[in-house]
C-alpha cells in the first residue's frame, strides 16, 4: 500500500507492512467489521449538523461505500485512506468527479459542485476560497462549451492542463485533516475535551510514518 510518500501536511501513506495494525485497530473499534454512517460522523465530530449539512456528509460517506451496502468495511476504509494520500492524479480526479456528481448522471453542474465544496469544508475545517469564487473559477477554466455542466472528460482534461487550478482543487478538497483525525483520534481544528481520552476510538494508537 505504498512506500510512505508524503502528502499535504506532514502525513504519510500507510506502508504495506502496517496494514495489519490498521486492521486490528479497525476491528477493535468496529467488531462487526463495518463502520456505520453514524460512527463515521461520530469519529469526525460531526453530530448535530443541520439537514443540508448532513446530506453533504452522507454523500461523502457514500462515495467511500463503494459496494453501496450502507457500511464502510475495512477494505473500503483502507482504500479511502490510500486514495487520499497517494493515488495518481487521474484516479484522484475520477474520484473527485464521482464525489461531485451527486445525482450520478455523468455530469457536474454548479449546484452539485457548490454543495460538495461546502461539505468538504465542513469535514476538513479549511477555507481556501469562498464557495462562489471556487465554483466560478472552475467553470470559467474548464467548461469548454459553456453549457453550465462538466463532463468527466472536460473535468480531467481541464485539470490536467491547468496546474494552478489543479493545485487549488487539491487544496480545496484536501482530506488530510480528516486522515489526521482517523490516525490520531483527534477532532479537526477543535480544542480537545480534557475529559476525554486523547486516544479516542482507539485510533490514537495508529501512527503514520
Amino acid at each position: 500500500m505504498g512506500n510512505g510518500k508524503s502528502i499535504a501536511g506532514d502525513q504519510k501513506a500507510v506502508p504495506t507492512q502496517e496494514t495489519h495494525v490498521w486492521y486490528r485497530t479497525f476491528m477493535m473499534e468496529y467488531p462487526s467489521g463495518l463502520q456505520t454512517l453514524h460512527e463515521f460522523k461520530t469519529l469526525l465530530g460531526l453530530q448535530g449538523l443541520n439537514q443540508k449539512a448532513n446530506k453533504h456528509i452522507d454523500q461523502v460517506y457514500n462515495t467511500f461505500d463503494t459496494n453501496k451496502d450502507g457500511f464502510i468495511d475495512f477494505l473500503e476504509f483502507i482504500a479511502a485512506v490510500n486514495l487520499i494520500v497517494q493515488e495518481k492524479m487521474e484516479q484522484k480526479l475520477k474520484w473527485y468527479f464521482k464525489l461531485y456528481d451527486a445525482d450520478g448522471n455523468g455530469s457536474i453542474d454548479k449546484n452539485e459542485l457548490l454543495d460538495m465544496f461546502m461539505a468538504v469544508q465542513t469535514l476538513n475545517g479549511q477555507q481556501t476560497l469562498s464557495p462562489e469564487e471556487f465554483i466560478n473559477l472552475v467553470f470559467h477554466k474548464i467548461d469548454i462549451n459553456n453549457d453550465g455542466e462538466l463532463t468527466l472528460e472536460e473535468f480531467i482534461n481541464g485539470m490536467a492542463k491547468d496546474q494552478d487550478l489543479l493545485e487549488i482543487v487539491y487544496k480545496s478538497f484536501d482530506f488530510s485533516n480528516v486522515l489526521r483525525v482517523i490516525c490520531n483520534g483527534k477532532q479537526p481544528d477543535m480544542e480537545t475535551d480534557s475529559s476525554k481520552s486523547p486516544d479516542k476510538a482507539g485510533l490514537g494508537k495508529v501512527k503514520m510514518k
